[in-house]
């Protein structure tokens, strides 16, 4: 079931990197950005990197990482998984599943959550999303 918003940011895409496919699977497309939001009331910068692999229905597969920190120094990793869809303007969806860990106190509540997100990326390079509570 859909929980509270954990959080939301908004950035740009700084490097796009195309990927030679394995083991007969297409190429894939790392994205890495930056972003700025806020996570469980806390503000905070995101960088992170995704791949995007097509699938034979034409949406994507992607997988990513990517570190949270605060202005005080708290931070936290996250990693996820989804699927993306092409829009008819060039923007692309993605709707996935996030888990985080930290050690730091600002981010205590994500220690037990497992969130799912929208995220869009669009042609001119800027990302941006949300995050819910997945319970």
């Amino acid at each position: 079931m859909l929980g509270d918003l954990l959080g939301h940011e908004e950035g740009q895409i700084v490097v796009r990197r195309v990927i030679p496919g394995e083991h007969g699977l297409p190429p894939s497309v790392e994205t890495t950005y930056q972003a700025s939001g806020e996570i469980l009331g806390v503000q905070v910068r995101d960088m992170g990197s995704y791949t995007g692999r097509m699938r034979s229905d034409g949406r994507l597969y992607g997988q990513g990482a990517g570190i949270l920190t605060t202005p005080s120094g708290d931070h936290a990793s996250w990693i996820g998984h989804g699927v993306g869809t092409f829009g008819a303007d060039g923007t692309i969806s993605w709707r996935g599943s996030i888990i985080y860990e930290s050690d730091s106190s600002a981010f205590a509540g994500l220690a037990s959550a497992a969130g799912v997100y929208e995220w869009q990326q669009d042609p001119s390079g800027k990302v941006g999303g949300q995050v819910w509570a997945w319970k």
